[in-house]
């Protein structure tokens, strides 16, 4: 939505709240420029996550390693 300054300060509670439930920003125009009012979306824990590669190789492998050998008891 695209609004002048005049009609944002008119309707300033009417316009964040549209922009709020409909996601869209709301762009307005000040001296011949353009500023945008964007909702925050929360982005979840899982989306900070970094991208990794994946296991390479079979991990049926993994499962039946003997891993006898490596083991210690704690002291």
């Amino acid at each position: 939505m695209r609004v002048t300054a005049s009609k944002l300060r008119e309707n300033v509670y009417r316009i964040l709240d549209e922009a709020i439930a409909t996601g869209v920003p709301v762009e307005v125009i000040r001296k011949g420029k353009v500023l945008k009012i964007v909702p925050d979306k929360p982005v979840s824990k899982l989306d900070r996550l970094k991208k990794r590669k994946g296991f390479v190789g079979d991990p049926e492998d993994i499962v039946s390693m003997d891993w006898s050998k490596e083991w210690t008891e704690l002291k």
